[in-house]
């Protein structure tokens, strides 16, 4: 016999202002924090073009906005542009490696100078380590925190869920006083490379919000798809 469970509820939040583009207003539809998800359920949800922070799994769902738009990459496709080779090159010393979700002061320290380095007046440049391991952290999902090291020192950490697709880039916070290194690049970059290692298909990189500078950046990496209408589509940036 076959148990079926009933679908997630999903619930609107109350109207609050947006984080990415000043002067509007964001609602976020939400599964019921109550529900745990498999990790069926929750990669169904991915490819829907939901996200999480922490437990909460979302999607934005705004009266007469439609900026925030769900992008991946089909990693097999991926051809990498001329700047981006030559920060893949300029990295070639970086080791990666695979670490549980868990806490670590390192991790935790490099992620408080990241955030009073890159975002010094945002919610998350908090000194709590409950807060950091609930914004990165689930109950419902299998994460992995990938160090970027070279010759022992952390450089930066790549936080992904893996699904059974893909990996679904949750957050990278790395050394704010290398700018030189493109460390941010570079992550995306080898979680595309790793996504293809382990005979996946894409790699969710999250909202691309063509009006925001912080997000704009998201379909640089070609071939990009876009979810529209209810449809993966491919989307290439203008120029």
């Amino acid at each position: 016999m076959t148990i079926r469970q009933n679908k997630p509820d999903l619930y609107l939040s109350m109207p609050h202002p947006c984080s990415y583009l000043d002067g509007r207003m964001s609602t976020i539809l939400f599964v019921d924090p109550q529900r745990i998800l498999n990790e069926g359920e929750y990669g169904a949800f991915v490819r829907q073009g939901f996200r999480r922070s922490g437990d909460l799994v979302y999607r934005p769902h705004c009266q007469g906005c439609r900026a925030c738009v769900a992008v991946r990459v089909p990693v097999r496709e991926f051809a990498p542009a001329r700047g981006q080779r030559r920060v893949w090159n300029r990295n070639r010393d970086i080791e990666v490696v695979q670490k549980p979700a868990r806490f670590e002061q390192t991790h935790f320290d490099l992620y408080r100078r990241y955030q009073a380095g890159r975002h010094p007046d945002s919610g998350m440049n908090d000194a709590d380590p409950q807060k950091y391991l609930g914004f990165l952290t689930s109950r419902q999902v299998d994460t992995a925190f990938f160090e970027l090291r070279t010759e022992g020192r952390l450089l930066g950490v790549a936080v992904a869920d893996l699904l059974p697709d893909g990996l679904s880039a949750v957050y990278t916070f790395y050394d704010p006083d290398l700018p030189q290194r493109g460390l941010g690049v570079h992550a995306v970059l080898w979680e595309i490379a790793e996504t293809a290692r382990r005979g996946l298909d894409y790699l969710y990189l999250g909202y691309w919000i063509a009006e925001s500078p912080k997000m704009s950046y998201k379909i640089n990496y070609q071939p990009a798809e876009a979810l529209q209408a209810g449809r993966w589509s491919r989307i290439v940036p203008t120029r």
